[in-house]
């Protein structure tokens, strides 16, 4: 079983068709990224699968229940939105022993989460009110982890943060998957998403259009026909290019002097260039990267 499943869900907003139809699933032991242009309906699946919102139509399971029904939701599932507040009085201990209180969680969490994220006694003893976002952010970090939940959801929780705060933040996700706990990170941060995550999930106009291992993603355009790319450079690229194409193998050139064969992977290249004892200066795949498969995958939908 899933650790989250999103089965068909759909909610519109009066003549706006906010999510449709859209289902995918987060496993554990895996940190899944959650992508999608502004407004592509993101947070609003988020609240739909935490009961925040009342789907039209489908639903969102966490292990097979929907959160409502969870006996103990806050030790089962940590939670960070985007809009999270605190009392601007209280300090950033106090407002983690409420919740702990709130939670039924062991009141000895709240020092064990404050060094987690990283708040040292002189932060978590000031009042919020003069925390900085970054701060901020990592208080409700500290919240989401309060009971050890099975399932981090975390609405773009790099906001905020500094570089040393972003790199805390991705070593955090991995730890939190080494143990065994699904992570749903929504973020726009593309090129950090691609150092965190192990699946990707890519919407626009809460239409689902890509689900799947970040690798195979990068792979497979939007309709999964893109295949492999390599990319090669001989000292005779005229007649390598000759070669290439006899053969059925779609070039293009970058200007460069460096081809780039569609559809077949470095060895079928490579043989051919032996075959003809042709002299090689580079040979590799070529890797797409997240933000040219994020575009692709959503530009049609604009």
């Amino acid at each position: 079983m899933a650790a989250i499943e999103i089965q068909g869900l759909t909610k519109r907003f009066g003549k706006v068709h906010a999510v449709t139809d859209l289902s995918f699933a987060v496993e554990a032991g895996r940190v899944t990224g959650f992508l999608g242009p502004n407004g592509a309906g993101k947070s609003t699946t988020l609240r739909m699968l935490l009961g925040l919102i009342r789907p039209d139509a489908g639903a969102g399971l966490i292990y097979g229940h929907r959160y409502e029904d969870l006996p103990h939701p806050s030790a089962q599932v940590g939670v960070v939105l985007e809009d999270a507040s605190f009392h601007p009085g209280r300090t950033g201990r106090n407002h983690l022993r409420v919740l702990a209180t709130a939670g039924r969680h062991p009141t000895g969490r709240v020092d064990e989460v404050l060094e987690q994220v990283e708040l040292g006694p002189a932060a978590a003893d000031r009042r919020v009110k003069g925390y900085s976002m970054g701060m901020r952010q990592r208080l409700a970090i500290a919240a989401a982890l309060l009971g050890d939940p099975e399932v981090l959801i975390l609405d773009e929780p790099a906001n905020g943060l500094d570089p040393p705060g972003i790199r805390w933040m991705r070593d955090m996700l991995r730890s939190q998957a080494a143990r065994g706990r699904a992570v749903l990170v929504s973020s726009h941060l593309l090129s950090e998403v691609a150092q965190s995550v192990d699946d990707i999930v890519v919407i626009s106009h809460g239409v689902l259009r890509a689900s799947g291992p970040l690798g195979q993603v990068l792979g497979a355009s939007n309709n999964g026909a893109r295949g492999p790319v390599t990319r090669v450079r001989a000292a005779d690229g005229d007649r390598l290019a000759a070669l290439l194409r006899g053969r059925g193998i779609t070039l293009e050139s970058d200007g460069s002097g460096v081809l780039l064969a569609r559809g077949v992977p470095p060895e079928v290249v490579g043989a051919v260039a032996a075959e003809h004892r042709l002299a090689l200066v580079e040979l590799g795949a070529q890797s797409r990267s997240l933000e040219d498969a994020f575009l692709e995958l959503t530009e049609d939908h604009k």
